[in-house]
């Protein structure tokens, strides 16, 4: 448990000092806002969908380091992905924030399995569920800001 409690620092720091995909796209079809009340963290994401696959994705914000590397790894994971798949991965890391005994499998989350530390900090779980939920809304091509509310 400590492997991976240090694997967890080391990627969620890592995240934090050097976002991946932290721009704004000029190719955007979809972009929302989202906004955690509780800590302050505010993203904006951008997507850029073809053919029903993400072919860029992007976010601007600030806020915790946990939220950022979330975003942060979110974009990572998602290029290349259908909707479908994205929507597929969001309840799998909703799941594996906030169900005791997620039903997952390890292979389908990929680096993003280190965020099952955050399930011990249930305040956290809407930093890290942000930039995902704001993912949701800019797909879905809603307008009112993204909460983890």
């Amino acid at each position: 448990m400590s492997d991976l409690r240090e694997l967890y620092q080391q990627v969620i720091l890592d995240h934090n000092r050097k976002p991946r995909n932290f721009r704004t796209l000029t190719s955007a079809t979809g972009r929302a806002e989202g906004y955690n009340p509780l800590c302050g963290d505010r993203v904006t994401v951008e997507v850029a969908l073809e053919d029903g696959v993400i072919r860029d994705i992007g976010f601007q914000g600030s806020g915790c380091a946990i939220s950022k590397a979330s975003a942060s790894m979110m974009t990572e994971s998602l290029k290349g992905k259908t909707r479908k798949e994205a929507e597929a991965l969001f309840r799998i890391f909703h799941s594996l924030l906030t169900e005791e005994r997620p039903p997952l499998a390890e292979k389908d989350l990929g680096k993003l399995v280190v965020f099952s530390g955050v399930r011990e900090f249930p305040v956290r779980v809407k930093c890290a569920t942000l930039a995902w939920h704001t993912l949701k809304a800019a797909l879905d091509g809603r307008q009112e800001t993204a909460s983890t509310e």
